[in-house]
């Protein structure tokens, strides 16, 4: 059991805060289809005057984040804009640029390299670097599948770029692998591995810097408020950023067959970092 309260509701926040950060995937849809009431709930508290940002780990530019966003359904009336991992990971390629790159990840991650001087090409046996936004085939393969690739990178002590620090999320009621778990195995290996994504400083410094420039004023931290389904990212990294988070569950953290209360005891030890409230879905 836990102290953190179990809410239904996310309208109560709403009074408390100018500027709310919520993360995509396992909120707002689950991969194939968007979730209503998350969107409802957006929109209400954009009616009320707030201003919502997505944050995202997605390793794709923004831009990229709205397209798919689209096929999938989310209404563009939901949000103010989008903060993604590949924004800010952006930077991190580019300092490659003349370098040898090796990406690892479906083509359909490519846009993180558009405009950039920083491009792939290289393979593992010759990389300088390695750009990680993914696995090459999520359906059907884990992080072990890298087993071998990471050993050859490991080899020469490649430093790896991990575009999005998501170790899973869940598709469609499927549970899927993410980079952050072939980063992880590259860690576990002893390889070096560079973020900027959930739960790192550099996606929230961008959310508020932005979040801020579409209200016209800087905003408050104590005025955000992250929404989540991610303990060690979303609501780790809003602690670490000092803002207040708000636990939704999915099947990334919660078995179906378990109670929340009991769920939030397990997540949120006293020496964890702690959500100001836990919901079972995200509604207004």
């Amino acid at each position: 059991m836990t102290g953190i309260p179990l809410i239904s509701s996310i309208a109560p926040f709403a009074a408390s805060s100018d500027l709310w950060f919520v993360d995509i995937w396992g909120v707002m849809h689950n991969g194939v289809r968007p979730f209503a009431s998350s969107v409802a709930a957006c929109e209400a508290f954009r009616k009320q005057g707030g201003t919502l940002l997505l944050v995202t780990n997605s390793p794709r530019p923004h831009e990229s984040v709205a397209r798919q966003l689209d096929s999938i359904g989310v209404a563009r009336s939901a949000y103010d804009g989008i903060v993604s991992s590949g924004d800010v990971s952006r930077s991190l390629i580019d300092a490659w640029a003349g370098r040898r790159i090796v990406h690892i990840g479906p083509e359909r991650d490519l846009p993180i390299f558009v405009g950039l001087r920083a491009v792939p090409g290289a393979s593992a046996d010759n990389a300088e670097v390695a750009v990680c936004t993914g696995l090459f085939d999520d359906e059907t393969e884990t992080p072990e599948s890298y087993s071998a690739l990471l050993q050859t990178l490991k080899a020469r002590n490649v430093p790896m770029i991990c575009a999005n620090p998501d170790l899973k999320v869940e598709r469609g009621g499927r549970i899927i692998y993410c980079a952050g778990a072939i980063a992880a195995a590259y860690v576990a290996l002893g390889g070096t591995v560079s973020y900027a994504g959930k739960p790192f400083r550099p996606i929230y410094d961008l959310a508020l810097r932005t979040g801020s420039e579409l209200r016209g004023r800087e905003v408050s931290k104590d005025r955000v408020l992250a929404i989540g389904d991610g303990v060690g990212t979303d609501i780790a990294g809003a602690a670490n950023f000092g803002v207040r988070s708000v636990f939704i569950a999915s099947g990334v953290h919660v078995r179906s067959d378990e109670l929340l209360p009991e769920a939030a005891g397990r997540l949120f030890p006293a020496d964890k970092p702690q959500p100001v409230a836990v919901m079972k879905s995200f509604s207004w």
